[in-house]
């Protein structure tokens, strides 16, 4: 099996899941700075470093809005 290095999300379109084995890395984002949730996708995971009221959080996309992974609130910065 290859390595590879690449930016952006990873999407299976046929169903296929894949064991990861190791530590993931999500970029970083602020509430300010992160992308759009619709733009993003249902589904799509992110680190923002100040989403649970100024802590660390990571957060799902609904396809509308950022969810706290915690309670499913949308995201905030204080």
């Amino acid at each position: 099996m290859g390595t590879t290095t690449f930016s952006g999300p990873v999407i299976s379109t046929n169903g296929v899941v894949a064991d990861v084995i190791g530590a993931i890395k999500l970029p970083p984002y602020t509430v300010a700075s992160a992308p759009s949730a619709a733009t993003a996708g249902a589904g799509t995971l992110v680190y923002v470093s100040n989403g649970a009221a100024g802590a660390a959080i990571l957060a799902f996309s609904d396809g509308t809005n950022w969810l706290r992974s915690d309670t499913r609130a949308t995201i905030t910065a204080a």
